[in-house]
């Protein structure tokens, strides 16, 4: 399984009132971190992009367990979880500077087409994506 890992320095605009991180500021480090990974694999969303591709969230789940602060260092962890030749889930741990986990999720992606939002496969369109995302996915254990 292939992990791309991104530290995220804490912003103050990302907390809150109550001092810890937003809670949606966490599916933008996730977003990050999917664009790390991606980067890592030997791609770019951008070129996807400008080829009228684009890959809409059509899950996503957030599991919150310890808060970070300002001034503090996340580090995003992400993974494929599964994939499918069509659909893609992400896996993402986001850790506290001392280790310990703050926030678990997984999201759900396809790719479809900008103009018509019809899904595509990955596996037919982009066969080099495609086999990069078997390699790097999660293996069964």
């Amino acid at each position: 399984m292939e992990i791309a890992t991104k530290e995220i320095e804490v912003r103050y605009a990302e907390t809150d009132q109550m001092g810890v991180v937003y809670h949606s500021n966490y599916l933008v480090w996730m977003e990050v971190g999917r664009t790390t990974l991606i980067k890592q694999l030997g791609f770019n969303y951008a070129e996807l992009e400008q080829e009228g591709i684009i890959s809409p969230v059509l899950d996503i789940h957030v599991s919150y367990k310890r808060p970070l602060r300002y001034g503090e260092t996340a580090t995003v962890n992400t993974w494929i979880e599964e994939y499918d030749g069509l659909k893609v889930t992400y896996g993402y741990e986001i850790f506290t500077e001392d280790g310990e986990i703050a926030v678990t999720g997984q999201s759900i992606h396809v790719c479809v087409k900008k103009d018509s939002f019809r899904p595509i496969s990955i596996k037919r369109k982009y066969p080099d994506w495609h086999e990069a995302y078997e390699k790097a996915k999660k293996m069964d254990l």
